[in-house]
C-alpha cells in the first residue's frame, strides 16, 4: 500500500462536506483509506494516528489536506482526481462566487450582509475555532446550531449565558440534530408538521421520537437540540430552559417532549420544575434514570416514560391520536443463536444507552466504551468475553472520520470481526435514516450481514441479526425499501430501538 496527498491552498469546507468526500473515496477500487481534512494541528495529529502521514507534510491550517491509501500509485492518483473534482462541483468561500450572478461571503460578516434576513448559524469548523466563531454569531443576532464536537466546557458555557443574554439559542455543541420553523438541520428525519415540541438533549434520541410520531401521522413543530452536557451540573440546563419556554409559548405547540440522558439532580428538579410551571403538558425520558422515583416525585408534575418509544406514544396520546402497534420484526425461522453473547454496534449513543439499560438486569455486565458501570468499560486491546455495545459514533472513533451515520464502512468491517466470534450468537445494528445519513445503509449493509451469517451457517453456527431501524417513509432511503432489503438477507428489523434489544434478550434465552 502507498499514501499519497494533495493539498489545496487558502481553501476552507466544513467538516460535513469533508466527511462525505472521505467517504466517497474509501469506496473506490483499490482504497484501503482515505481522509480530507482541514489540516490543522489536532487534524494532522489524528492523521498520524491514523496512519496515514502524507509525505509532504508542509500543509497549514487554513489549507485542505486530501490523503489516500492505496493499493498502487494509479488508483491513488484517481481517487484524489475524484476528491477535487468533488470539491470543485461545490461553492468554495476563496472562490468569490457560487455562479455568476451571486457572490459567496468569504465570513460571517459577509453572509449576514449578503443575507440580512437570516436567523441560525449552522457551525461545524473544527472545535478549537468553533468558539470563536458561534460568538460571532450570537453577537451578530443570529440563534447557532453549533455541529461541532471537542469544545472546551468553559467555551460552552460562556456562548450559552451570552445566548441567553441576547434572547438567543446556543443549540450544542455536537449538536447533531434540530428542526426549527420545518427546516431541518444536521441529521435529520424528514417528518411533517404537527403539534409536538421536542427539547433534547441527544441527536439520535431526538430522531427516534420524531420518526415513530411520525408513523403515526403527528408531526413537529420545533426540534430543539441543547448538545450532551446542558444538563450537567456545570451548564445547568441553560438551553434546555430556554427550549421549554419557547415551546410553551409556541402557538404550534400542543406537547412537549424532554429527552436526556439522566441530569445532575438539581438539574433535574430545576427543568422538571419548569416542566411543570407551564400550561402544556411536558413528556419527560431520561434515559437510564430511576424511572420509579422520577414517577413518584413528578407525577402530577410531567409524564414519566422509561424508553424513546414510550416518550412518542405518550405524546401522540397526549395530542388525542390513538396509538396503532407497528407490525414486529419478522422473527427469522432459523433464530436460534448457538453463541452465548450479545456484540451490539450502535452509532447512536443514545440508542446504546438505552439499549443497556433495558439489558443489563437480564444479561449482566455489558461491556462498552460508554459503560454504565466503571467496571464494565471495554477495552478494545482485550477481546473480552461477555456481552459487548460499542458506541462508534463517540468522538474517540470519529476523530478525523466520518460518523458511522455518514460512512457505515467501518462499522461493517467491525461487523465482520464480531460475526466471526464464535462466542456470539446476536448482533445488533441501530440504522439510522434521514438528511446527512448515507444515501442507502441498507444497500451496503445487507451483503455482509448475509455473508456473516452464512460464514456462521458454515461453522455449524446460527447467528442472529437484529436491526433497530430509525427513520421515515419520507425520508430520501424510504424506511420501507430499507427494512425489505435487511429482512430479505436474514435480519430482524424493528423501528423501536427498545423493541430491538427486547428482541435480543428473547434470542439469547431461545434454546437451539
Amino acid at each position: 500500500m502507498i499514501i499519497k496527498a494533495r493539498i489545496k491552498r487558502n481553501m476552507y469546507f466544513d467538516s460535513i462536506t469533508l466527511m462525505k468526500i472521505a467517504q466517497s473515496l474509501t469506496g473506490m477500487a483499490g482504497i484501503e483509506d482515505a481522509a480530507a481534512i482541514m489540516a490543522t494541528a489536532p487534524n494532522l495529529q489524528l492523521l498520524a494516528e491514523a496512519g496515514l502521514t502524507p509525505p509532504d507534510g508542509n500543509a497549514g491550517a487554513a489549507d485542505i489536506l486530501l490523503v489516500v491509501r492505496a493499493s498502487d500509485a494509479e488508483r491513488a492518483e484517481a481517487a484524489l482526481q475524484s476528491a477535487e473534482e468533488q470539491l470543485a462541483q461545490r461553492p468554495s468561500a476563496t472562490d468569490g462566487q457560487t455562479d455568476a450572478a451571486a457572490p459567496q461571503p468569504r465570513s460571517l460578516e459577509q453572509a449576514v450582509q449578503l443575507h440580512p434576513d437570516s436567523r441560525v448559524a449552522v457551525i461545524s469548523v473544527p472545535g478549537p475555532y468553533a468558539a470563536l466563531e458561534a460568538d460571532r454569531a450570537l453577537r451578530a443576532g443570529l440563534h447557532v446550531f453549533l455541529f461541532s464536537d471537542n469544545v472546551p466546557l468553559a467555551d460552552e458555557i460562556a456562548l450559552k449565558q451570552l445566548a441567553r443574554q441576547r434572547g438567543l439559542l446556543l443549540m450544542g455543541p455536537d449538536c447533531g440534530t434540530a428542526m426549527l420553523n420545518g427546516v431541518g438541520f444536521g441529521f435529520v428525519n424528514v417528518v411533517p408538521r404537527g403539534p409536538i415540541g421536542i427539547v433534547s438533549a441527544s441527536g439520535t434520541g431526538m430522531q427516534e421520537v420524531m420518526s415513530l410520531a411520525a408513523q403515526q401521522g403527528y408531526g413537529i413543530s420545533q426540534a430543539i437540540g441543547c448538545g450532551g452536557r446542558d444538563l450537567s451540573q456545570a451548564v445547568g440546563a441553560i438551553t434546555t430552559l430556554q427550549g421549554l419556554a419557547l415551546l410553551q409559548e409556541d402557538k404550534q405547540t400542543q406537547v412537549i417532549v424532554l429527552i436526556s440522558k439522566p441530569p445532575a439532580s438539581s438539574v433535574a428538579a430545576r427543568v422538571l420544575d419548569a416542566a411543570a410551571s407551564g400550561s402544556k403538558p411536558v413528556v419527560v425520558i431520561f434515559v437510564g434514570a430511576d424511572h420509579a422515583a422520577l414517577r413518584h416525585r413528578y407525577a402530577e408534575r410531567a409524564f414519566i416514560t422509561r424508553t424513546l418509544a414510550e416518550a412518542a406514544e405518550q405524546a401522540v396520546r397526549l395530542c388525542g391520536g390513538a396509538w396503532q402497534a407497528q407490525p414486529a420484526g419478522e422473527e427469522q425461522s432459523d433464530s436460534h443463536p448457538t453463541g452465548n453473547y450479545l456484540s451490539a454496534l450502535f452509532s447512536g449513543g443514545t440508542l446504546c444507552d438505552e439499549a443497556m439499560h433495558l439489558w443489563a438486569d437480564s444479561l449482566g455486565p455489558i461491556y462498552s466504551n460508554i459503560p454504565l458501570k466503571p467496571e464494565w468499560r471495554l477495552i478494545e486491546e482485550q477481546r473480552m468475553n461477555g456481552h459487548r455495545a460499542i458506541d462508534l459514533g463517540d468522538d474517540a472513533y470519529t476523530r478525523g472520520r466520518p460518523h458511522p451515520m455518514i460512512d457505515p464502512s467501518p462499522r461493517l468491517k467491525r461487523l465482520q470481526e464480531e460475526a466471526s466470534d464464535p462466542h456470539v450468537g446476536v448482533i445488533l445494528l441501530d440504522i439510522v435514516l434521514g438528511y446527512c445519513s448515507h444515501p442507502d445503509p441498507a444497500g451496503i449493509s445487507a451483503p455482509v450481514i448475509r455473508a456473516a451469517r452464512e460464514q456462521a451457517t458454515q461453522a455449524g453456527r446460527s447467528l442472529a441479526v437484529v436491526v433497530s431501524l430509525c427513520g421515515t417513509e419520507d425520508d430520501p432511503q424510504r424506511l420501507s425499501v430499507q427494512a425489505q432489503t435487511l429482512s430479505a438477507v436474514g435480519a430482524e428489523v424493528y423501528t423501536s430501538n427498545a423493541d430491538a434489544a427486547l428482541r435480543c434478550i428473547a434470542l439469547l434465552r431461545t434454546d437451539p
